[in-house]
């Protein structure tokens, strides 16, 4: 039986979560716009009409990123599990990084094959105001969200500091001198960083010159900077760098979810370290804008079955994600205020405009 499309304390990191003020935030920076290759053949159809309930053979997967981070590995998952169960007869995955994703949100605006899912989050939501996106979120139509993830904070493993609090001084202290890295300017990881110094006590307005944060679009570029030293910390899912972790490369020194993660047991949460700031990543499922009722209702009957399936549940034990499905209107609503309260929150941390 598929699993109710019911929101859980958890599914609304900002909305119960942040100790930050509601104001109004205007995005700045620039809007990038790429063009789509096709992918693979319509895959597609519907009733005459155009509004009868489709069938889908084969969908086009984006990861609106470079190989290696949390939406590259949600994107190439999805389409391994929707092979494997047969779900599908087929499912390419295209990276299209860029811009917080909104490359790939400019190529999804473009793309006239309906059978088409790129993965959106909290990462895209933040960037679309911080590169002031002529294309938005809300141009496209919504399909499902599916994973939360906590994001952890990490230094190589021969940094001298070994707490949240020493490594959050150091970046009161000496500014620019210490260089934190992520993903995309104004995403989460970039959210998180700039929580942390609110959190201090360092005045929003300060906040982009005493933060050196270096922005990457792909987890396998945060890791090599990490890993070379050329960065004194980093930020991203626990995904992402729990291999490095494990394996004594890197340091992990606090989560962001209220409670300690499965695959990191003797890290601490910011909490625990002395720091009210609590945060998660979303990640789910956006398709081409315009596109009829019968194909979105298709494309969500498939996200849905993918959901509701014993590999998606494992590949979500295994990758540590939570399930945070919500499908139909529910997602809907739920984007609605996000973006909203994103925006707020880029404001009040000073990484836009106010």
């Amino acid at each position: 039986m598929r699993s109710p499309n019911r929101p859980s304390p958890a599914a609304f990191p900002f909305h119960s979560r942040t100790r930050v003020a509601r104001t109004a935030a205007v995005g700045i920076g620039i809007a990038a716009v790429l063009g789509l290759a096709a992918c693979a053949a319509p895959a597609a159809s519907s009733g005459g009409d155009g509004d009868d309930t489709a069938t889908i053979d084969a969908v086009n997967v984006i990861a609106p990123a470079d190989p290696g981070g949390g939406w590259d590995q949600t994107a190439r998952s999805i389409a391994q599990v929707l092979t494997d169960e047969g779900l599908v007869s087929s499912a390419p995955v295209q990276n299209i990084g860029g811009a917080g994703g909104t490359v790939g949100l400019a190529s999804l605006a473009n793309e006239t094959d309906p059978a088409t899912l790129m993965i959106t989050g909290l990462v895209m939501v933040g960037a679309v105001e911080t590169n002031a996106s002529e294309v938005r979120i809300e141009d496209m139509t919504p399909i499902a969200r599916l994973t939360e993830e906590a994001l952890v904070l990490v230094v190589p493993s021969g940094s001298p500091y070994t707490t949240t609090e020493q490594l959050v001084d150091a970046i009161v202290e000496q500014g620019a001198a210490i260089s934190v890295t992520g993903g995309s300017a104004g995403g989460a990881d970039h959210i998180l960083a700039g929580m942390l110094l609110t959190e201090a006590g360092v005045d929003p307005s300060e906040i982009p010159s005493t933060l050196n944060y270096i922005p990457n679009s792909g987890g396998g570029e945060a890791v090599t900077m990490l890993l070379g030293n050329t960065v004194q910390a980093g930020i991203s899912g626990v995904g992402e760098f729990v291999e490095q972790i494990e394996a004594g490369e890197l340091r992990a020194l606090a989560v962001s979810s209220p409670e300690r993660v499965e695959l990191l047991p003797d890290t601490p949460t910011l909490g625990e370290e002395g720091y009210a700031v609590e945060l998660t990543n979303w990640r789910g499922l956006l398709a081409p804008g315009g596109i009829s009722e019968g194909e979105a209702d298709a494309l969500r009957t498939l996200v849905a079955d993918l959901h509701d399936t014993g590999a998606w549940t494992e590949t979500l034990e295994q990758k540590g994600w939570a399930d945070a499905y919500l499908g139909g209107d529910e997602f809907s609503s739920f984007l609605d205020g996000n973006i909203d309260e994103v925006a707020a929150t880029l404001a009040t941390i000073g990484l836009v405009e106010q």
